[in-house]
């Protein structure tokens, strides 16, 4: 199996993905790949080597890259952007007439699926949830809200066998 390290998002993430066999990607290549939100632009960086030593276990790829990005994807994310740069300050509007506790940042919207994915200066917890009700509620359409640290993306906690798990709180 063939691994390379692609970069993806608005506020970017790197993680593995497999690349099949019948698909010949480079260093740079823009790719489409499919993530945990749905169909994503990414540029692929780096193949992963496989470890050096025999017991050591080779990482499983989170994602999986589908195709080379073709025009017509280059021309949707462009158009998809300029939308969002439109939609921002109501999205800004919409987190201060709801009292939320979050910074609006960035915002991006997945290929395949429309989901707008709002990133947002939190934890995760219950102000994120909170965003993600309201909008729902007002018909805003299918939205993901993803905090973002001095680190990058906030990760999901891991499973702790109770609730809905997509907010981390208790």
């Amino acid at each position: 199996m063939t691994v390379v390290l692609v970069r993806f998002g608005a506020v970017p993430e790197v993680a593995r993905a497999a690349v099949p066999d019948s698909l010949s990607v480079s260093r740079g290549d823009v790719v489409i790949l499919r993530t945990h939100r749905g169909e994503e632009i990414g540029t692929a960086l780096e193949f992963v080597r496989p470890p050096v030593e025999p017991n050591q276990e080779f990482p499983e790829p989170e994602f999986e890259v589908i195709r080379l990005a073709n025009e017509d994807d280059q021309q949707s994310k462009l158009e998809s952007q300029r939308q969002i740069e439109q939609e921002f300050a109501d999205w800004h509007q919409r987190i201060s007439d709801w009292d939320l506790d979050l910074q609006l940042i960035e915002m991006e919207r997945i290929l395949d699926s429309g989901k707008l994915v709002l990133y947002v200066l939190n934890e995760r917890g219950p102000e994120c949830t909170k965003l993600a009700l309201q909008a729902a509620a007002a018909g805003l359409g299918i939205i993901e809200v993803q905090p973002v640290g001095s680190d990058g993306p906030v990760a999901l906690p891991a499973p702790s066998g109770g609730g809905c798990g997509s907010c981390g709180c208790h």
